[in-house]
């Protein structure tokens, strides 16, 4: 009997921004028109430090009402009706609150009330369920404000889940970890991801690299390019080039070739430079990651004093 030939159906997006632009009162240009479709499984959204990413984060969970463009999450208006988008939502934005002196246990209890969890039954089942969930069961009856940097993160994401939401939106969120709390984190939304859609705004290449099938780098308020890491990755394949050279030759090779990034190694300055073919003699073709379709992005984007404009 032959085999049927397997149909790939197109992948729905769950939420969809069209147009976004926020001007703040000040005249800040946060948000440039921004468009993004994206579909359940985790989502990376890579940027500089005020490249407009929180912005977008906060009208996304309905914190503020942008200036022009839509955001709908499936077949609902979010902007037309932001409470019922709440009622799906989970949130961890980059400042996650204060944390009071008060244990996980009561603190978690507390927010699932305020998130319509009235039945005791249910929302003990919901909190034990949730501090299990992100490794926090044992210290369930100490203060959260003695916990550590990634205890205070697992402990958001367990807020953000109350609920079963079908949108998490996570803001920066292993800033500052260390290495193994980082890796713990990660597996975290790992697993929350095969079965919600979770947007993750980073700064940290590793992240979205380890995480994310789908991404996009947004510079001064604008998505600059998307796709998936792969794709991105294989477009630069053979165009990276690295030497290693004295620091006081920098300035020159800056204004001859496309210098994509810089670092100290052995105390000397290894460049990377993008290029179609060896830029001179002394250069090797680097592996092309996705570090590179970074810094490559910021540098098609600088303005002409040589730095990404910053948005507030």
């Amino acid at each position: 009997m032959p085999l049927v030939p397997k149909i790939e159906l197109p992948i729905t997006p769950m939420l969809s921004v069209s147009q976004l632009t926020h001007v703040y009162p000040n005249g800040t240009r946060a948000l440039d028109n921004v468009n993004l479709e994206i579909s359940r499984g985790m989502f990376g959204l890579l940027g500089p430090n005020g490249a407009g990413k929180s912005s977008l984060m906060r009208c996304l969970a309905t914190l503020q009402i942008p200036t022009s463009g839509t955001i709908r999450f499936g077949d609902l208006d979010v902007l037309a009706q932001p409470e019922k988008l709440r009622a799906t939502l989970g949130y961890l934005p980059q400042d996650f609150g204060v944390y009071p002196r008060v244990s996980a246990y009561d603190m978690l209890d507390h927010l699932a009330v305020l998130k319509g969890i009235a039945g005791r039954g249910p929302r003990r089942e919901t909190v034990e369920g949730l501090l299990q969930k992100v490794n926090l069961w044992d210290v369930r009856r100490k203060s959260i404000a003695g916990f550590s940097g990634g205890m205070r993160q697992r402990f958001g994401i367990a807020q953000a889940l109350i609920g079963n939401p079908q949108f998490i939106i996570v803001d920066e969120p292993t800033a500052g970890l260390d290495p193994e709390e980082r890796n713990r984190f990660n597996n975290l939304l790992a697993e929350i991801g095969e079965s919600v859609v979770v947007l993750l705004s980073t700064h940290i290449v590793e992240d979205v690299t380890d995480l994310c099938p789908r991404m996009a780098i947004m510079v001064n308020g604008r998505i600059v390019c998307d796709g998936t890491p792969a794709t991105l990755i294989q477009e630069l394949k053979g165009r990276v080039w690295q030497r290693s050279i004295d620091k006081s030759a920098l300035a020159t090779y800056r204004q001859q070739m496309d210098v994509i990034s810089t670092r100290l190694r052995g105390g000397r300055t290894v460049i990377q430079v993008l290029a179609d073919q060896a830029p001179e003699a002394g250069f090797e073709l680097a592996g092309a990651g996705l570090e590179h379709v970074y810094f490559s992005t910021l540098h098609s984007q600088r303005n002409p004093s040589g730095q990404v404009a910053i948005q507030a």
